[in-house]
């Protein structure tokens, strides 16, 4: 697919919408407040139910 005419047109395109993508997702993750990720790193411990250690 290399040789075609159209290739190198989408291959500048997937790039760029994997920058996008990339980029949208960096700024998501940042933009997020840091309480956001306090709770998420404690959400295995804040559990009340005992280990179930029987399975």
């Amino acid at each position: 697919m290399a040789n075609d005419d159209g290739a190198t047109w989408l291959q500048i395109i997937s790039l760029l919408l994997l920058m996008v993508f990339f980029l949208g997702l960096v700024f998501y993750v940042f933009s997020r407040p840091k309480k956001h990720y306090r709770e998420e790193e404690n959400a295995p411990l804040d559990d009340d139910q005992p280990f179930n250690t029987q399975n």
